[in-house]
């Protein structure tokens, strides 16, 4: 089962280690129930199995997987594992765990053999088409060179790189992430089609990350509201 669109994604990367990645855990849990919209959040390996097993709206995903099977092998990323350990997707080709085409590929299938959620990260609008013709489940499109920054995508590549995916897969969901820090850039993307938007270093670095995230979150209700009331949906 997917994230429900619009659904809000964040992640932890290094910023924050132990007791207060199951503590922000339990912050993003508590807001996606408080404003009722799914979200993902990318775990440390180390932390997947305390936030899986204590929180209820957040679908907990592996940063990272290699594509061995059980047996021989040590210091790899075992599917199975994750899995085991309460893992329901993994994020693939991050920039700063980037992966050819083929690996991307191949982790996509063996994730699919699992019946794990495959995330991947985009760069450009071509890699963006080139990774959508492997069918992930998601895509994030994000320039490597804002990842971190306080400067989020152009509305040119949000709607560009949204429109290349949607031609050709239109069940692929696509997020924007990239550089965000308010939450009127996340309303701004999911009004913009967009089925997910998300932040990590912009909650993270922030001088309230709690108040931050919730805000981000709730902008998330809003916009899923507003985009039904333009469509009549009641």
């Amino acid at each position: 089962m997917l994230p429900r669109p619009p659904f809000f994604e964040t992640s932890v990367k290094n910023y924050i280690y132990g007791d207060e990645v199951y503590e922000y855990a339990k912050a993003v849990d508590a807001a996606a129930r408080k404003y009722d919209v799914d979200a993902i959040f990318i775990a440390p390996y180390t932390e997947i199995r305390r936030i899986a097993e204590n929180t209820d709206r957040l679908f907990v995903f592996a940063p990272y997987m290699d594509t061995l099977r059980p047996g021989r092998g040590m210091a790899d990323v075992l599917p199975e594992a994750i899995k085991a350990a309460g893992a329901t997707g993994v994020l693939l080709n991050h920039c700063e765990r980037p992966m050819s085409l083929p690996q991307i590929k191949a982790t996509i299938d063996r994730a699919n053999e699992l019946g794990l959620i495959t995330f991947a990260c985009a760069d450009s609008i071509p890699e963006t088409k080139a990774i959508a013709q492997l069918q992930p489940d998601i895509i994030n499109p994000e320039p490597s060179e804002l990842i971190g920054t306080d400067q989020a995508s152009d509305m040119g590549y949000v709607v560009e790189t949204l429109k290349v995916v949607k031609e050709m897969f239109p069940d692929i969901l696509v997020e924007q992430a990239a550089g965000i820090t308010t939450g009127s850039q996340i309303y701004d993307f999911i009004m913009a089609g967009n089925d997910a938007a998300g932040s990590a270093s912009g909650i993270l670095k922030s001088p309230d990350p709690f108040k931050l995230l919730d805000e981000m979150v709730f902008n998330v209700r809003k916009a899923k509201d507003d985009r039904e009331k333009a469509l009549g949906v009641r």
